[in-house]
């Protein structure tokens, strides 16, 4: 059974930090893309970050460039999102994905990030 877990939420003040991790397991996932989204209370899932199957190429929202780091370490079937600067607007269920071609093809359960003022 494929499954991607992620963990690495929680509550963190305005200007903190959070890196979270997305465990794949079930399968090898080292030649697709992988990514990040968010759904916040009341609003649509959103892109949030993507990386391609190699790790060369990174892929942000503009929301969030500068501030979030992508990266993956195929070794551990795994893709992390480093969050910098974090404001009260990126609290949010954040979701990983696997993505082969353009369309996504597995999603983690989500993991809660909530950024206080």
């Amino acid at each position: 059974q494929v499954q991607l877990v992620e963990s690495g939420g929680g509550l963190v003040q305005a200007g903190g930090s959070l890196r979270l991790s997305c465990a794949g397991s079930g399968r090898t996932f080292s030649s697709y893309a992988m990514g990040w989204f968010r759904q916040a209370p009341g609003k649509e899932r959103e892109f949030v970050a993507a990386i391609d199957w190699s790790g060369s190429s990174t892929y942000y929202a503009d929301s969030v460039k500068g501030r979030f780091t992508i990266s993956r370490d195929n070794a551990k079937n795994t893709v992390l999102l480093q969050m910098n600067s974090l404001q009260p607007e990126d609290t949010a269920v954040y979701y990983c994905n696997v993505r082969r071609g353009g369309t996504i093809i597995y999603w983690g359960q989500g993991t809660q990030v909530t950024v206080s003022s």
